[in-house]
């Protein structure tokens, strides 16, 4: 299976009791980021350039808890930054598993091999690792020769202990998908559960043209959709049709909202306006029909999961969801 049958279980019960309050808006995932601090400075990341005055500060464990309580959904992603530079990094995700949640803890790798002796394999536990393409490619975006051969090796390890293993790909305007194919190869030998591939957002902070317009999303991603099941993609089908650009979906802005050491980001993952001390006020002062409609300019050229893959669950028909099941089945 793609995803373990406890996150089904998970998210329908959570789905389900959400539709029996009368809920319309609430999350999926908590984007959880304890630290903005990197050992990297990649290319293509908006993070640490956005964040790049408040680099220092972090959330306390005691704020970090308060808001999977807050956000209450069923799947926590820790990122950052690179959160095992995060103090006590082992005691939060000890401590969100022991709430009931999923816990997917993204990272560049490079640390990984070292940490590994901290945590304990789990169902509900995934360590999710960057690779950006092939060795030599994937070295060039992050700037450091033997990250890729580093973040391989800890993944093989991670993978001999025990541990759920996924990887997390950005395409970018100079991708190659014949790079990508490579890669996925190598990743599928390697024995991860998963691969999830999706575009990179056009961060304003970013300097370049490196990222993707619309137009040419849907040209590399119409050959990406066809290896659905050659490898384990965990960028779900109708998503992936969506990026191909055989399916129209809006935008969920409000599905996987981040708290980080400035507060509750709005309007989304991607776009900072402002930050909110509290969930509740994010959820109240956000104008989510503005974003939602998509007529802000930075919205133009998105197609990012985290924005669209919260729409297909929440508005999923039974076709889509015979379909998904299947697709989940076949990995």
């Amino acid at each position: 299976m793609r995803f373990p049958l406890s996150l089904y279980v998970s998210m329908v019960g959570y789905l389900l009791r959400n539709r029996l309050r009368g809920r319309r808006k609430f999350p999926l995932v908590l984007m959880l980021e304890p630290t903005h601090r990197c050992n990297l400075a990649c290319a293509g990341c908006g993070r640490i350039r956005e964040y790049h005055e408040t680099l220092n500060q972090e959330m306390s464990l005691e704020d970090c808890l308060r808001a999977v309580e807050e956000a209450a959904a069923p799947v926590v992603t820790i990122t950052g930054g690179e959160p095992l530079l995060y103090g006590g990094v082992e005691v939060l995700v000890r401590e969100v598993l022991r709430m009931g949640k999923h816990v997917y803890f993204c990272t560049n790798g490079l640390l990984l091999e070292d940490a590994l002796p901290g945590f304990r394999p789990s169902s509900r536990f995934t360590w999710n690792v960057h690779f950006d393409g092939t060795e030599p490619v994937h070295d060039a975006v992050i700037c450091r020769e033997g990250g890729f051969r580093r973040a391989l090796a800890a993944v093989k390890r991670a993978k001999a202990a025990g541990f759920r293993v996924s990887t997390n790909t950005t395409v970018y305007r100079e991708t190659e998908v014949d790079d990508l194919e490579r890669l996925f190869e190598e990743l599928t030998s390697a024995g991860v559960d998963g691969i999830l591939v999706a575009p990179g957002f056009s961060y304003g902070e970013v300097p370049g043209d490196v990222f993707l317009t619309r137009r040419e999303i849907m040209e590399k991603f119409r050959e990406i959709r066809r290896w659905q099941n050659r490898f384990p993609l965990i960028s779900n089908p109708v998503y992936l049709d969506f990026l191909a650009g055989h399916r129209t979906l809006h935008c969920t802005p409000w599905g996987n909202p981040t708290r980080n050491p400035l507060g509750w980001k709005s309007p989304c993952y991607l776009i900072t306006d402002t930050h909110y001390p509290t969930f509740e006020e994010l959820m109240a002062g956000t104008d989510w029909d503005h974003f939602v409609s998509g007529r802000d300019p930075r919205c133009a050229q998105c197609m990012v999961h985290c924005g669209y893959e919260p729409t297909i669950v929440q508005e999923m028909n039974g076709r889509d969801l015979l379909r998904m099941i299947r697709w989940n089945l076949h990995a």
